[in-house]
């Protein structure tokens, strides 16, 4: 876990601490071009002395959100109690928590929206959003949203069960001394970056890093190779991961780290990998472009003056297609305070609100945040460049088709396992493949 993150955990002190609107608020005057929530046709106080849950993962968003708790509990009257864990934790407890029919947390962060909705834990919220006793639609503004944001909370029948809250695309980073040392020029294709890889490369120095830890949590940079390869993950609820492209895709992507990666790569997650370009272990590195506020952040980089942030590889006569998320926030169907949970996501990403996180260095979901300064003091211009650049290619429905999908922890599960057995040279890219689709669709026919 980085520093960063360390720090957090520790700041937050006990799970479930709930934030009073006491103390020192943050500074104002970074939202001066977005309307603040008192400006809103909403009745902010009609759940005063309420206590809603919000629980998530240790994440820049959770790091952006907490300091802004308080302010929240002064315009509404509703106290915030939190509980954010580490990833993998957070994400292995949750739906053992939800299936239960706990009515906490009220609010929490969410990936696996297929398996949420069809279990049915996960309250609908377009009633919410139509109700005007809740929502000032003019004020809220969703045309100031992402494309991507605006279209990926959308299910088959239009109906919205979550609310994105942040957004990030699989990102090249480059330390561009160790490059330049060796002549190398900034990668573009999988060829070229392959070639990099292998010429920068030293015994003190990796020549590239991924995740590629045998679990789904380490599977967004692998399958940005396979949507590059011009494959996908599911087709007709079908896995379509042992398809040609996808077999060349993981090919690829298993002679990066095997023949340039570090040592041990085949038990790395995204801190294993944040941590080794942040000392300096590694030449490059593909992973989430929230990564960013770290990487140029000299306190915690010993990188950050020669850090450099690129658009995703591609295959020669393809362009590039990264895989690219939004988290999202949900409410419990179950929860006892739901319209006062729905308060708290329309605050949370408001413009006025994500201007605030964006000063941060969080990547919201808004464009206005994404275009003021305060964003791009934070996060880096060249970060910014390379992050939206990633968005905009990346292919937002073949990114639903998995993460929607009501099966797609187990069918990750099985495409990470047959990704680390070709890292570790265990299996060719093609029986590993074959396997691995044998096993998910063993798992979708349940």
């Amino acid at each position: 876990m980085s520093t960063s993150r360390r720090s957090f955990v520790k700041g937050l002190g006990a799970a479930g601490a709930v934030l009073p609107a006491v103390g020192l608020l943050p500074g104002r005057g970074l939202a001066e071009d977005a309307p603040p929530a008192d400006a809103a046709a909403i009745d902010w106080k009609q759940f005063a002395g309420q206590t809603i849950a919000l629980s998530g993962a240790i994440h820049p968003w959770s790091n952006a959100i907490a300091p802004l708790l308080p302010e929240f509990t002064i315009l509404t009257g509703i106290n915030v109690s939190i509980d954010f864990q580490l990833e993998t934790t957070y994400l292995g407890a949750l739906p053992i928590r939800l299936a239960r029919g706990s009515s906490t947390p009220d609010v929490f962060m969410f990936t696996t929206y297929g398996q949420g909705i069809s279990n049915g834990w996960l309250e609908p919220l377009n009633g919410y959003f139509s109700n005007r006793s809740l929502t000032d639609p003019a004020w809220y503004d969703e045309s100031d949203l992402l494309k991507t944001a605006r279209a990926f909370p959308l299910w088959s029948d239009r109906e919205r069960y979550a609310v994105p809250i942040t957004s990030e695309a699989m990102t090249l980073f480059i330390n561009k001394d160790a490059l330049a040392a060796k002549d190398q020029p900034l990668p573009q294709t999988f060829e070229e970056l392959l070639v990099a890889a292998r010429t920068v490369k030293t015994n003190g120095m990796s020549g590239i890093t991924m995740r590629a830890q045998a679990g789904g949590n380490s599977s967004p940079p692998a399958m940005g190779f396979v949507f590059s390869y011009g494959g996908a993950m599911v087709e007709h609820n079908r896995v379509a991961f042992a398809s040609p492209e996808a077999i060349a895709a993981v090919e690829m992507y298993g002679q990066l780290l095997s023949q340039a990666g570090p040592a041990g790569v085949g038990s790395y997650e995204w801190y294993n990998v944040l941590d080794d370009f942040l000392q300096g272990r590694t030449a490059m590195a593909i992973d989430s472009s929230n990564f960013a506020t770290d990487i140029s952040n000299p306190a915690k980089s010993r990188v950050a003056k020669q850090a450099g942030f690129a658009t995703f590889p591609h295959l020669a006569g393809r362009g590039p297609v990264p895989f690219m998320s939004h988290w999202q926030a949900c409410i419990n169907s179950k929860s006892r305070n739901k319209r006062a949970a729905f308060l708290f996501l329309l605050w949370a990403t408001s413009k006025a609100t994500s201007l605030r996180t964006a000063a941060a260095g969080l990547a919201t979901t808004r464009v206005s945040a994404w275009s003021s300064d305060g964003f791009k003091t934070a996060f880096g211009s060249e970060a910014a460049e390379a992050a939206l650049t990633n968005l905009q290619n990346a292919d937002v429905d073949r990114a639903k088709a998995i993460l929607f999908h009501p099966q797609s922890r187990p069918i990750l599960d099985a495409f990470m396992i047959g990704v680390n057995e070709v890292v570790n040279g265990a299996k060719s890219a093609k029986d590993a493949m074959t396997g691995a689709a044998e096993r998910a669709n063993a798992a979708i026919r349940g």
